[in-house]
This record gives C-alpha cells, structure tokens and sequence, in this order.
C-alpha cells in the first residue's frame, strides 16, 4: 500500500510544497501556504494485469454535425458563447467582486428560461430572497428560473440529478464544499474536486453548467488553473469600477473562437448590450487635443476602435513616474526605449501616463503604433488629425510591421467616419475603399513625416 503523505499547497497559486513555508516560491504570496490532504493516494504499483475495455476509434475524415446550441436572445452573450450554449458543456465565469457577474448570470438564465431552457440557480454566496430582490430590481420576477440556496456539493448534485435542467448556474464554485474532502471551503483541494463533480456531471448529464469563480489581485481565476482546464469555456468579466462599461471575454472556448469579446453598460436595469461598442468607446471623444490617437484593433471577430491617451509632463522625481491603464506596461516600456535609442526623442525625466478610454483593455501588438503616436503627440503638444486611426507593430529596430484583418479595421473606421489611415509601408490590402492611406516603413520616418522632426 502507498504511504499517505501530506502535501502544502499554496491557496494563491495551487503550487504543491514538501514542506511549509512562510512564502510560496512560485507566485510570491505570503502565509498562503496551507497543510491539505491529497484526494487520493493511488495504486502502491502499477495497474496489474488486469485488462480494460478496447476504446473505440475513429478516422479523422469521419464526419459529425456541429453540436446543438441554445441561443439566449442576448447577442453579445451568444458571440462570447460562439454562437450559443452547447448542452453538456461547463463554462467558468470569473470577475472582481461587485463587478456585475452574478447579475449578468441572473439576466443570461432568465433569458435562457424564456426561449424553453429549463434553468436553476444555485446560489451559495446570498440567500433566495436577495437573489429574489435582485430579479424584482432587475424585472425579471416573472422569469420560470427556479431558485435554490446550497453550498454542499452533494445536495446539490442529488438535486440536479432529481430535476435534470438543461442549464445549471452555481454561484460560486469557491462557497462549495464536498464532504469527502477535510480542507475549507474555498481551498485548493475543495474547489478542485468540486468542480471535477460538476464537470463529469454535465458530460454525463447533458446538463449545461456555468461556475462563477472569484479573481485574486492580480486578475486570474482564485484557485489551481487545473480548474480552467477542466472546463470547457473560460470567461472572463471585466471593467473599472469608475466606468458604466463591462466586457465579457472568452479566454478559451473549445466551442468557439478565443479573444471574443460581448460589450455591456451597466444601467440601473441590469447590464444592456452595446451592439456597437466602437461607436460607445469613442462617443465622449470630442475636437483633436494632443496625446490622444484612435487605434483600430480586433478583439476577437469583430473590429473595435479605442482612443489611447498620453500624457507627458516634466518630473521632479529621481525615477520618473510610468503608469500605464489598459496596456501592457512592458510593451510600453519596449516603444519608449525604441523611441529613445532608434528615433532620439528621449523621455529620460518625463513622467508618461497611459490610459485606453472607457476601460477598455489593449493587448495585441498592433496597437504599438497608436500608442506612439499618442506619446509623441503629448510630448510634441501636436494634435493628430481628427479623422485619423493607426495601426501597426513596431520591432526593436524601429520598423513597422504589418498585423492581420487590416480590411476589417479599416472598413470599421470608414463606417465610423474617419478618411485617413496611418498604416506600415508592408501592409498587404486587398481594398481600403475611399480612405487616405499614409504608409510608414519605419518609426523614423513616421516622427519625420507626423511631427515634423527626425
């Protein structure tokens, strides 16, 4: 038989340790360290001879229908979806606290349940009658979602199991506990065999089922990531607390494609769709001011267009401040230094500050252009011109790179009203339409030709 052994897992990272530890060598927590229990200890020795069962195969070529979806009749939930729920399947749902998750769920079942999907609830955070206050606040009392408060894994598998629902919401994943595992709720181990239940339970089932799951400081799902794993959709609920903006994105989807965005605005009916989200991000965008440049990106399929402003001042500290808001500060920090030793504009005493409007985040490469642009032009006190989007990726020696579904974005500027593109000089297009296209090589020629200078 094999000795039972005790193992130290970090209840940040999911990290196992031989020992404990004050902090975790993996992420760097502090006192995150807990003493738990394995969930089982295996075979002392291999499988015997014992035989299993032949699995049967299939060729490559074999050809099976697409599977079936429930649409929800909420568009921006469907695209993040892929163009629906597929039965059988588990979707994590994660986001900050008070950010709007357990009511985009509430709305997303109640839409579900009028269009013929039986749904159910399972609150283990609040109890029926605040689920019930929300729904009443949020007019959708009258919704055949039926309501239940648990947190014991094994009620709530009996009932799932007793009333067999197309769609199951468990609100949240972290609240759960399963008698067979020793650790607290919200631990590694039991948020781990809690979601294994829920999982093999839809694959068997059929039944849909969606988790909510808490974020830590940092962003990422609380918890071990064999829990992102294990799911089949990762979802991920964004937005600042300052910013009636929230966005739903698909970080993986085995079902659908990755990256895909839904836009919402937070109102005092719930969340409402925004079909246009280009049009929203750009709305409070007024006469051309410098530090400011629109940049024409893909967040997912569709093309989305955000203002990126800069602000350049002088600083009287010894390391100049960097703050950057819906950006990747390494990237930043990457054009700055290009600038500096490719273009000779430095920022050396210049605290720069970054920011996407509306809370909207940034993170492909074909936004470099569009954010050296903004702070060359906050540097420079020299506005772009109004009509104008960038786009394109700027390499350690200061050329500019072509990036994919150019078409796309150019045809969502046009739509929205702009007649001028900055674009790289390598940019395979197959049409621009009427657009004025500025192609650029390099970022030399790009403060040359823009500012005047270089």
């Amino acid at each position: 038989m094999a000795k039972s052994v005790t193992s130290f897992i970090c209840q940040d990272c999911g990290a196992a340790h031989r020992k404990w530890a004050g902090r975790c060598e993996a992420c760097g927590a502090w006192n995150s360290i807990v003493e738990e229990a394995p969930l089982s200890q295996g075979p002392g020795r291999g499988l015997g001879s014992a035989k299993g069962k032949t699995v049967p195969l299939s060729a490559l070529s074999t050809h099976e229908p697409p599977p079936p979806r429930h649409e929800s009749g909420m568009a921006e939930f469907d695209r993040v979806l892929g163009g629906g729920l597929v039965p059988g399947s588990a979707l994590l749902v994660g986001g900050d606290p008070g950010i709007g998750k357990s009511t985009l769920l509430l709305q997303a079942a109640a839409h579900f349940a009028k269009r013929g999907v039986e749904a159910i609830y399972i609150s283990g955070e609040e109890a029926s009658a605040q689920v019930r206050m929300r729904a009443q606040r949020l007019g959708l009392a009258e919704a055949p979602v039926r309501l239940g408060a648990e947190t014991a894994l094994r009620d709530i598998l009996t009932t799932l199991d007793a009333e067999r629902p197309d769609l199951a919401v468990i609100d949240s994943i972290q609240t759960l506990w399963s008698d067979n595992v020793e650790s607290a709720p919200g631990s590694v181990s039991q948020v781990r065999a809690a979601a294994h239940e829920l999982v093999t339970f839809a694959k068997k089932r059929g039944v849909a089922v969606i988790l909510v799951g808490h974020v830590t400081k940092e962003g990422q799902i609380a918890g071990p990531r064999v829990v992102e794993h294990m799911v089949d959709t990762v979802l991920y609920f964004e937005g600042e607390r300052g910013h009636q903006f929230r966005i739903l994105r698909a970080v993986k989807n085995r079902f659908g494609p990755a990256d895909e965005i839904g836009v919402f605005e937070m109102t005092g009916g719930g969340l409402a769709e925004v079909a246009n989200p280009s049009a929203l991000f750009l709305s409070e965008r007024g006469q051309p001011s410098p530090g400011s440049a629109v940049f024409a990106g893909i967040e997912g399929t569709r093309p989305v267009l955000t203002e990126i402003q800069a602000l350049v001042a002088p600083s009287t500290l010894a390391s100049p401040r960097r703050t950057v808001v819906g950006l990747d500060s390494g990237r930043v920090s990457t054009i700055l230094a290009v600038l500096e030793s490719r273009c000779g504009i430095p920022f050396a005493g210049l605290d720069v500050f970054l920011n996407v409007a509306g809370g909207m985040r940034v993170m492909e490469p074909a936004a470099d252009l569009a954010i050296a642009a903004a702070l060359l032009s906050a540097r420079e006190d020299s506005a772009l011109p109004a009509e104008c989007v960038t786009f394109g990726e700027i390499s350690l020696s200061g050329a500019l790179r072509p990036v994919a579904q150019a078409e796309n974005r150019l045809k969502e500027a046009q739509k929205l009203g702009f007649s001028q593109a900055i674009i790289p000089a390598s940019q395979k297009l197959d049409g621009a339409g009427t657009m004025r296209l500025d192609r650029i090589s390099d970022l030399t020629g790009f403060v040359g030709e823009i500012f005047g200078a270089g």
